[in-house]
């Protein structure tokens, strides 16, 4: 329907979604350190835990509305309430004093991340012609690791060298305020810029469907339970899940455990978590070209075989008490693994395995159960790590990949080059 030239700005738009997600998502592993000196959390393993995972609890109240809401109003309206709700969120988690009004404020950034994530890859693949569909919305983790490696940055710059008192008490007093308050310009602009993309046309069909598929439509959560559907939503919760426990994630969120744990000082952590952000994002450009060519399947086989084997080596590392460049080495080879396949490809195939009908809600249900498993993943590496060594738990990590590979090359259909109708018929007859 439109343009390549305006196709390629309206999922820009959308997926300066994906930009707040990244950056929200990864800023607060930079500013921990400091604010829970701030609030005097830094002995409390619970409440760091609570700090941690407050806005993965709003990402999954974010998931679990999305789909039905964006199903009866629309995907754009969803899309500028989730750029508001970055906005609050930035300011707020930056400003509060008090902890508990600082975990609200987090919350509602999570709500947003839980919206954004699930609308903006199928935004993406709603105004987007097949032979780019993929590529359009990897655009989508594109932009996602780009707020990493920004929120990576910003904690470089921000962070100040901890070896005198003053900058100590900056750090803890106002470093990790502006850590969060730089959110508040791309989320801001992000605003400003949905007001000019146009509603899914997909929307606007069903929309003015028929009486009958109108009622299909508004009752999608029974409809995306049939029978027919019942392939491509356990594929789907299988995927969503699958890239949270494939265990790259922990890297973002516990950094500083991570390279503290393979022997870099404070510095040396911050100056390697902004490597691997610089690694992710390379990859996931390499993806934009691949996803195309090599397919998703390949993708994902490639992504679940290579971290099984760099987990497995990894924690042999940690076994042996292996410090250094090569520790440092082994980690971005996994980001990079991650970045080029499962972070991508995992969006685009939630995207379009769903009909047209429950396109919505089966997204919804899928992000739900990916922010369930980011959830999980977040609240237990501490206990692992704690109790089964960074050995054990990469092991953990390598066996599920691994497990993972299997099911995958069972069950994970090739959908490039397809049309959304095409997949329709063949996922679900």
């Amino acid at each position: 329907m439109y343009t390549n030239r305006f196709t390629l700005f309206i999922c820009s738009v959308s997926a300066m979604g994906g930009l707040l997600f990244g950056y929200d998502w990864v800023v607060i592993g930079g500013a921990k350190p400091f604010y829970e000196l701030y609030f005097g959390i830094a002995d409390s393993p619970v409440l760091q835990g609570v700090a941690m995972t407050t806005a993965l609890v709003g990402c999954l109240l974010g998931a679990m509305v999305a789909g039905a809401l964006a199903d009866r109003f629309g995907r754009k309206p969803l899309l500028m309430t989730s750029a508001v709700l970055f906005t609050v969120s930035a300011i707020g988690t930056g400003l509060f004093n008090d902890f508990t009004l600082f975990n609200i404020a987090r919350l509602v950034g999570g709500v947003g991340i839980g919206v954004a994530s699930a609308l903006a890859p199928m935004y993406i693949a709603e105004v987007s012609p097949a032979n780019i569909r993929g590529r359009m919305v990897s655009l989508n983790q594109m932009t996602i690791v780009l707020g990493i490696l920004a929120a990576q940055v910003v904690n470089l710059l921000l962070a100040r060298d901890v070896t005198t008192e003053e900058n100590l008490r900056w750090n803890i007093e106002w470093g990790w305020r502006w850590m969060f308050w730089a959110e508040t310009a791309p989320a801001a602009l992000f605003l400003f810029m949905s007001f000019f993309i146009p509603e899914s046309p997909v929307f606007m069909r069903l929309k003015s469907a028929p009486k009958a598929v109108g009622n299909e439509r508004k009752n999608a959560l029974s409809a995306l339970l049939q029978p027919k559907y019942r392939r491509v939503l356990l594929l789907g919760l299988f995927i969503a899940v699958f890239q949270q426990w494939c265990g790259t994630n922990v890297i973002f969120n516990y950094a500083q455990e991570i390279f503290i744990g393979a022997g870099f000082n404070v510095d040396g952590m911050f100056i390697n978590i902004v490597i691997t952000g610089i690694a992710n994002v390379l990859f996931t450009f390499i993806a934009l070209y691949t996803i195309e060519k090599w397919g998703r399947r390949t993708l994902m086989l490639i992504g679940a075989g290579g971290l099984g084997t760099i987990y497995a080596i990894l924690g042999y590392g940690y076994y042996q008490h292996l410090t250094g460049t090569l520790m440092v080495v082994l980690v971005v080879a996994a980001i990079s693994v991650y970045a080029m396949t499962l972070g991508p490809v995992t969006w685009t195939l939630l995207a379009e395995i769903f009909p047209n009908r429950v396109r919505g809600v089966g997204m919804a249900a899928c992000t739900f159960a990916l922010w369930t498993g980011c959830c999980t993943l977040t609240f237990s590496f501490p206990s692992m790590n704690a109790s089964l060594g960074s050995d054990g738990t990469f092991w953990i990590y390598s066996l599920i990949c691994l497990s993972a590979f299997l099911l995958l090359w069972r069950y994970c259909p090739e959908t490039k080059g397809k049309s959304l109708e095409e997949l329709e018929k063949e996922l679900t007859d």
